[in-house]
């Protein structure tokens, strides 16, 4: 049986983890983001589709159209990130079944070409991407921002032309500023949020 991770790890991931709404001037190096992406890639997903596609937002001309796509209250926080990431789902993600499902990709792509599959599924496993994204992240000693805030169909104009790719959401990265923090909000107790069947 394996060990849990320790309770400092478990405190950094998620019970000390807070939402991010100013950074610090600390770069991300690319290293770090690749290594990012190392990670989550390993995180489970239906047949191993892998739907999500990611656009890393770090140069100045792509965080002003980002953010110039954004809610007002996100535009700030996407100029000030060192990145900010696109969470994208392709909905052409069983083309690339071969190689991520070798052993029964043709089984697979009949499956996910009946109608409304592909999109529901896409949109499912992509966004369990994204969340992996954060938790790798936070992991890797690096603070999130996950927004919504923000016109999808001209994000994906901007970012995702000529492709079957549709964005999600929209998640900064960097070091957070400590002063950026709001206070914690409570969450739903266990027999708030489910129960025993």
């Amino acid at each position: 049986m394996r060990n849990a991770i320790s309770g400092d790890a478990l405190d950094q991931i998620f019970r000390s983890a807070w939402t991010c709404q100013g950074w610090t001037d600390t770069p991300i190096e690319e290293a770090i983001v690749r290594n990012l992406y190392e990670l989550l890639k390993w995180a489970p997903t239906s047949a191993n589709s892998s739907p999500a596609r990611f656009v890393w937002v770090r140069n100045a001309d792509a965080k002003a159209t980002l953010a110039g796509l954004a809610a007002e209250p996100n535009r700030p926080k996407i100029l000030k990130a060192p990145v900010t990431v696109i969470v994208g789902h392709d909905l052409d993600f069983a083309g690339e079944l071969p190689k991520l499902m070798p052993h029964n990709a043709e089984v697979m792509q009949k499956y996910f070409a009946a109608p409304g599959v592909a999109e529901v599924t896409a949109m499912r496993d992509g966004t369990l991407q994204g969340a992996y994204l954060i938790v790798a992240a936070r992991a890797l000693g690096l603070d999130c921002g996950p927004m919504s805030g923000f016109d999808n169909a001209g994000v994906d104009k901007a970012f995702f032309s000529a492709t079957r790719i549709q964005s999600n959401f929209i998640c900064s990265i960097g070091y957070g500023d400590a002063a950026s923090v709001f206070p914690r909000n409570p969450r739903l107790g266990f027999e708030d949020a489910g129960r025993w069947a």
